[in-house]
């Protein structure tokens, strides 16, 4: 059991070893990053299936106790979180075989792929702030690779602004982790949950500014706005690849934050929810607007992630609601509408790419006629595009449904309002993407297909290019068909968030004093 608790973090960080042990020969990193992401995948599923039949896993790492040791911890939350990562990573690595060209292979690419899935493990996994701000640092290293992989100008300017952004969040992070080690003495989230409460009757002023830093700290990392700058000014310049992999997983590793942070570690704290509400609808409406103004696909769907964030912090929102309906739907259809987001968004990164394996381009003015020349890749746009849009009867649907119901019951009728005006402006910019890309006339001149650096477009590399998406589009119909096993997922998933005495008695089962601590303050709600 133990072993299969960290199996999600040694799995791509031995792989990424064997890698660079591969390092002169592409096809073998191919190899290897393609039996890495499925060994992960596998590993993934039965931890979940554990965590869904025998609750929540544990494992102190060289069996120091908490909160003085290090701990991995898999509840439904977070090993959803991972297979989803793991979802992510095979889709990609596939992908990637096809549309990574053998410069950036030569480069590190599989490596430092294979080392950010390690750090977005194990920013699901772990236990403590501090190593959650060591995993966030592994995953900026990793990903700031990746982006400038190949050294081409608008990746580095991408890069620099991504890099800077990025390390004024774990700055902020490292500060708020600080002033927190300062007062209570310990970085155990499970420990820091009693502590605090405790705490905050005394000093809440302390309190409430630390929750602030942690609001900038993680609201930069989920793209939230008005800290959402560096993400519509970088993910466009890398490979799809690569783009589809940071679409799909990065931007939710904040909003995970945040959501773990103020379930589990902080008191209720109306105030705090009442502000991410307010950026909740900002975020939606503005990253929506900003779609409105773009030409290039992958800037459109950019801000568009922006946009999404904000439906899942919104979830987290309307625990500033005295209903305690209104609580538990809110934060089980954010879990809903995170897994649907991850699976439709990366998916339509990677349909964007295999539009540049055919065009050569991703400005809209310069595309047309996909629908008539590659009608297979139209019908494979419009699932995920409308289910972002959340059309029935696909997984965005259902996601929004749960969201604006919660929101309804909150009586929280003006980000409500916002959640449908984005919904709205949501379909609108895809159907400008469907518009100039797919339906109308093609260009009197067409590029060649393929590209010189990743070769001609073979029967094999459009299968290659191809599988990945009919698998995410295939996902999305099933989910939008049968949502509720999924929902189900969620909904106990939002049922420990906000009951943590569970969480707490798993993590310091071994402490009998911190045990006793959580007896004394039993009764007092988070």
């Amino acid at each position: 059991m133990k072993n299969l608790l960290i199996s999600p973090i040694l799995i791509p960080l031995i792989t990424a070893g064997l890698s660079l042990v591969a390092w002169k020969s592409s096809r073998v990193q191919r190899i290897f990053g393609l039996l890495g992401a499925g060994a992960l995948m596998v590993a993934a599923v039965v931890l979940f299936m554990s965590v869904y039949t025998n609750g929540i896993q544990v494992l102190q790492v060289g069996n120091w106790p908490s909160p003085f040791g290090i701990t991995l911890v898999a509840d439904l939350l977070s090993s959803v979180m991972v297979v989803l990562t793991a979802l992510v990573g095979l889709a990609v690595a596939v992908y990637s075989i096809a549309a990574v060209d053998e410069q950036q292979i030569s480069f590190g690419y599989f490596p430092f792929f294979q080392v950010l899935l390690t750090g977005v493990c194990g920013a699901f996994l772990t236990g403590d702030l501090f190593n959650l701000y060591v995993w966030f640092e592994v995953m900026l290293m990793a990903s700031f690779v990746l982006m400038v992989l190949g050294g081409e100008p608008p990746q580095v300017e991408g890069g620099i602004k991504y890099v800077t952004l990025n390390l004024l969040s774990s700055i902020t992070f490292l500060v708020a982790v600080g002033i927190l080690y300062a007062v209570a003495h310990t970085l155990n989230m499970a420990d820091l949950s009693l502590k605090l409460t405790k705490i905050a009757q005394t000093h809440p002023t302390l309190i409430l500014t630390v929750a602030a830093f942690f609001i900038i700290g993680f609201g930069i990392k989920a793209g939230i706005f008005p800290l959402y700058f560096w993400l519509p000014a970088s993910y466009h310049t890398p490979p799809a690849a690569t783009s589809a992999l940071f679409a799909g997983l990065l931007t939710k590793v904040g909003v995970y934050a945040l959501i773990r942070v103020f379930t589990l570690v902080f008191p209720r704290m109306p105030h705090s929810f009442s502000l991410l509400l307010t950026l909740a609808g900002l975020t939606m409406v503005i990253g929506v607007l900003g779609a409105f103004a773009q030409f290039e696909m992958r800037r459109i769907l950019s801000f568009h992630i922006i946009s999404q964030i904000g439906y899942m912090i919104m979830g987290l929102g309307l625990l500033a609601s005295n209903n305690p309906a209104a609580r538990v739907l809110g934060i089980a259809a954010a879990v809903f509408y995170i897994a649907h987001h991850i699976i439709v968004k990366t998916n339509l990164f990677l349909i964007s790419g295999t539009v540049k394996v055919l065009r050569g381009t991703y400005q809209l003015k310069s595309l047309g006629g996909l629908a008539a020349s590659s009608p297979w890749l139209a019908i494979l746009f419009l699932i995920p595009a409308l289910s972002l849009a959340g059309i029935p009867p696909l997984s965005g649907f259902w996601a929004k449904f749960a969201m604006i119901k919660a929101g309804l019951q909150a009586e929280q009728y003006l980000v409500v309002t916002a959640a449908l005006v984005a919904g709205l402006l949501t379909l609108m910019s895809m159907i400008k993407i469907w518009d100039e890309a797919f339906w109308k006339p093609a260009p009197e001149v067409l590029p060649k297909e393929g590209s010189p650096s990743s070769g001609p477009l073979t029967p094999r590399r459009l299968f290659l290019l191809l599988g990945p998406i009919i698998l995410l589009a295939g996902l999305t119909v099933v989910i939008g068909l049968q949502p509720q096993p999924l929902f189900t997922v969620a909904e106990r998933a939002a049922a420990q968030l906000l009951d943590s005495g569970e969480y707490i008695q798993a993590v310091l089962s071994n402490s009998q004093a911190a045990i006793q601590e959580f007896d004394a303050v039993r009764g007092v709600p988070l």
